[in-house]
């Protein structure tokens, strides 16, 4: 009898889960697919489901009055008629919507959205969600039933919902760990597999990992000896600017250099020292992403820009995707960004000045978090660095939260003003820097793309719409972006995992173009013209999306 009440869905319930279902087919900041929108449907159908069930046993459980008979059944309908109406204008609407963001994204137009595979999809998803509570209240009234031969029946609910609550925190958690667990082993295996694959050392004494290095070829891993034998040469340089350029500088440490963070900056310094770094015109100081992974598109375009007269060091600190990387070592990442960043700092402030190249920090996505946290402004008062370039700020980066409090009022959340510009700035794909005679003597500056949920996503927008969706929308946010409790905060949770999917230009994927104003704005490279830019970002669209490199 228990079992049967339990496996029966209650009317109204089941109407708020249809009514978060209709709520997640809105559209939010990433494009979605059928398969994504199933699973984002079922789940808050699930959610609203849960919340209805709640609702409704707190009301019963206070003894308000519950309607019953025809009554209860003329109630049902007159609720379940708009909910039903709701739900249908939502479906009719899904199309439209997310070919919305796509035309806003350049993206190709969908014909067919699979809106019936979707349903299905999502009931499914709903289906097994309802069964695990189901199987959770079969549960905790068998073991309540057991508690009440030993104790009051009201101390017995509690301690079967106390019991019921650990024991599926243990299972969830050893779950959540063993997942966590293969990843991070297969994460590894795959660093190990680039170790064992690795090409011969290069033989150019110029290049980190040659015989003449201190930088071991081997244990620089994949994204390391790409970046170091990446990107334009001289030649490729001089046959764009029309003037002679020299090789850029580029060297990289890889995590299994060592296992302590201060050898690896120690190993990146003499390296740059070998190579004659702290001759060249400008030093960029780097802190890749989770893996290890450079954006080329932000170091080509600099390096052409300032003719190869570049010098730039990274030292990896991690082989595991970002998200895995924050969660599981997120004290490496802040320990190697410190130590390279004051390494590299303390021997520059002992350069005369006059004859030391500009300091700057740059680091995309999590490498922008950790070396943020490695730029100690205080520390720098002394001798401060000549700028820092941070694209696609994860949302909990200090540094960049402590920016965006100081905006000027009236000013767009997503580029917002600081001050008069003359220490921090905002870029994005559709705002510039602005003019570089504003600046003062240290320039920061971010990049952030208006669609980038990293950049964006609130953990508030739980019970409250964020700020910018408080604001009109930018150009490639659609206006029919809506808030709503608890689904938003689920519509951005899955944009965050699909941020790399958008188009290059969108989401979380910084394309190579978008890198050239403000490299020019911070760095303010000389003889270089807008009609340089322009030609620059011309050179882009002719090679890969995201680098600049296409020799």
């Amino acid at each position: 009898m228990t079992s049967r009440r339990h496996l029966r869905l209650s009317v109204l319930p089941l109407m708020l889960g249809l009514v978060f279902f209709a709520a997640s087919l809105t559209p939010s900041l990433i494009p979605r697919n059928w398969i994504v929108q199933g699973l984002l449907g079922g789940v808050v159908m699930a959610l609203g489901y849960m919340i209805g069930r709640f609702i409704l046993t707190l009301w019963r459980q206070m003894d308000l009055p519950v309607l019953r008979g025809r009554f209860a059944t003329a109630a049902h309908v007159s609720i379940a008629l708009p909910v039903l109406f709701i739900v249908a204008l939502s479906l009719a609407k899904v199309d439209g919507w997310q070919n919305g963001i796509r035309a806003r994204m350049g993206m190709p137009l969908l014909d067919n959205t699979h809106a019936l595979r979707m349903i299905l999809l999502a009931v499914a998803v709903f289906a097994v969600c309802f069964i695990i509570g189901w199987l959770v209240q079969v549960a905790f009234d068998r073991l309540r039933h057991l508690l009440y031969r030993v104790m009051p029946q009201r101390a017995a609910n509690v301690a079967g919902l106390i019991l019921v609550a650990f024991s599926l925190f243990v299972i969830t958690r050893d779950g959540l760990v063993d997942l966590a667990m293969g990843a991070l082993d297969q994460s590894y295996k795959t660093a190990q597999e680039l170790f064992d694959t690795a090409p011969p050392a290069p033989q150019n004494p110029r290049i980190p990992g040659s015989d003449a290095s201190f930088v071991d070829w081997g244990a620089m891993g994949q994204p390391g000896r790409n970046f170091v034998t990446g990107g334009p040469d001289a030649e490729a340089i001089a046959a764009f600017t029309g003037r002679p350029a020299l090789d850029p500088i580029r060297v990289y440490v890889g995590r299994a250099e060592d296992d302590d963070p201060q050898v690896r900056a120690d190993r990146a310094l003499a390296e740059l020292k070998r190579l004659g770094a702290f001759e060249r015109r400008v030093l960029i100081v780097a802190s890749p992403t989770g893996t290890g992974w450079l954006d080329p598109g932000s170091h080509d375009v600099v390096e052409y820009m300032h003719g190869g007269d570049i010098a730039t060091v990274a030292v990896q600190y991690s082989y595991l995707q970002s998200p895995l990387a924050l969660i599981f070592e997120t004290e490496a990442g802040l320990d190697q960004a410190t130590a390279t960043i004051r390494t590299v700092h303390d021997h520059w402030k002992t350069l005369p000045e006059g004859d030391r190249p500009r300091l700057y920090i740059h680091g995309l996505s999590l490498g922008a978090w950790s070396s943020m946290y490695g730029t100690d402004l205080f520390r720098l008062l002394d001798e401060p660095i000549d700028g820092a370039f941070w694209t696609g700020p994860p949302f909990p980066s200090a540094l960049w939260r402590s920016a965006m409090r100081e905006r000027n009022p009236g000013t767009p959340y997503v580029v917002p003003k600081v001050a008069q510009g003359e220490l921090i700035r905002f870029a994005s794909h559709f705002d510039s820097p602005g003019d570089p005679a504003g600046w003062g003597r240290m320039r920061i500056l971010y990049l952030q793309y208006s669609s980038d949920p990293i950049v964006f996503y609130e953990p508030s927008s739980l019970w409250r719409a964020p700020q910018w969706m408080r604001e009109p929308p930018a150009p490639d946010v659609s206006p029919d972006l809506r808030f709503m409790p608890i689904v938003t905060q689920f519509q951005l949770v899955m944009d965050m995992a699909l941020a790399t999917t958008a188009p290059a230009g969108h989401g979380h994927s910084y394309y190579a173009k978008d890198y050239i104003a403000p490299w020019v704005a911070v760095t303010n490279p000389a003889n270089w013209s807008d009609a340089d830019s322009a030609r620059l970002a011309d050179h882009c669209d002719n090679g890969f999306k995201k680098g600049c490199d296409n020799d």
